[in-house]
């Protein structure tokens, strides 16, 4: 890649960020962005196909610290199980809080609050449903183990899901600063690990 493309790559995409964080996705403009980094129309789209493209872009490496947390926190707790280890509390969402999101305040604020247009839209709880899907995988592996697993309806895993995930991200919704996010997120654990951990039999 050029020297100058890499350049113009870089200067975009910082000018999209901080549009797309002003204006949110459907009020963003791509004359506006245009004129933030000193590009043409011509420019900008040498480096994305439109609007969504740009967007995606630069939310998708902040999606990808999610899924890539998350896969490792599964893969840990399955392979416990599959090996004949003992499950213990290693860790939870709240440790990828700790980890990658509340450092990255700003970069997650645009994945959830800038995203509306997108399909981004309904991240929290694409979210939710992804994980619910995983619980229901893994909660008959710790059965079958000796674990004592408490019968829940998928409906009512849900809406425990939808609050836990919703706390965890308020703070990232509404801006909260890092100190405080933290201190929220001991409130958090404090309220939901135990009953995570009963539901779980561990």
């Amino acid at each position: 890649m050029p020297r100058d493309k890499t350049a113009n790559y870089i200067k975009l995409m910082g000018a999209a960020r901080q549009e797309f964080l002003e204006c949110g996705f459907e009020k963003a403009s791509m004359r506006s962005i245009g004129e933030r980094c000193g590009l043409t129309a011509a420019g900008i789209y040498r480096h994305c196909r439109n609007k969504e493209d740009l967007f995606d872009q630069l939310v998708m490496p902040f999606v990808q610290r999610i899924d890539e947390w998350l896969n490792a926190h599964i893969a840990r707790y399955v392979d416990a199980v599959n090996s004949g280890q003992k499950v213990t509390w290693s860790d939870s969402e709240v440790d990828m809080m700790r980890e990658i999101i509340y450092p990255n305040m700003e970069d997650y604020h645009l994945l959830l609050s800038g995203s509306q247009g997108t399909k981004y839209e309904n991240y929290l709880h694409d979210l939710t449903e992804q994980r619910q899907r995983e619980l229901l995988n893994y909660l008959p592996m710790l059965r079958a183990e000796g674990y004592a697993v408490r019968d829940i309806d998928p409906k009512e895993l849900h809406l425990l899901l939808t609050a836990y995930t919703t706390a965890l991200f308020e703070p990232v919704m509404h801006n909260y600063s890092q100190k405080e996010a933290l201190s929220c997120l001991e409130t958090v654990e404090a309220f939901f690990l135990p009953g995570w951990k009963n539901l779980f039999g561990i």
